[in-house]
């Protein structure tokens, strides 16, 4: 149970890059949006060294106990799926689509994960659904109108809630949350008319 404190307490440490954009961008400090766009691919790039290392020569630290689950003993953690689809949103989206999705990643993700008996289930329970689309909901009205926060909203307790698997292989809501958040906001701003 510790553990998995720590793992939440972590996953929401990912907000302090919005939060660092957003104050950066209000202070007028140089943090343009390229600027952090290239931060997040280095971030990025540098979780993918690390599980490289990981996962190819053997590196055994042991944080990589305390915050990867037994299942990604042997497969990308959990961190480095969470450090790619951030950087991605930040990538290919505007920073009005992004940064909610990455919130919706850094705080949806474990908020709904309290209320989870974290159980793998092909589809979590309602009580999950409803909080995951709550959370994510009130974290993209800041960003958006209601109608695309309500359609990134959906993206985010889709990828939160169903589980994906190809072949045999799960596929982490790190991965995906942002992805389908962002996505479907876009698709909400760019067709549904307001």
């Amino acid at each position: 149970m510790a553990d998995e404190l720590k793992r939440r307490l972590v996953h929401a440490s990912g907000s302090g890059l919005v939060a660092l954009y957003l104050l950066a961008s209000a202070l007028d400090l140089g943090l343009t949006w390229p600027r952090f766009q290239a931060l997040m691919v280095v971030l990025a790039t540098g979780a993918l060294v690390l599980e490289f290392l990981r996962l190819q020569v053997g590196l055994d630290w042991r944080l990589y106990d305390v915050l990867t689950r037994e299942y990604e003993q042997d497969n990308p953690a959990a961190y480095a799926l969470y450090m790619i689809s951030m950087a991605a949103v930040v990538v290919v989206f505007e920073p009005d689509i992004a940064l909610p999705a990455m919130l919706m990643l850094a705080l949806g993700d474990p908020i709904s994960g309290a209320v989870s008996d974290n159980s793998l289930q092909r589809i979590k329970p309602p009580k999950v659904l409803v909080t995951m689309f709550l959370v994510s909901t009130v974290i993209a009205v800041p960003f958006m109108g209601l109608v695309a926060a309500i359609a990134a909203a959906v993206g985010a307790t889709l990828a939160d809630g169903v589980t994906l698997e190809i072949r045999t292989y799960i596929i982490d809501d790190n991965l995906t949350i942002p992805i389908y958040a962002a996505c479907l906001a876009w698709v909400a701003l760019e067709f549904v008319p307001v």
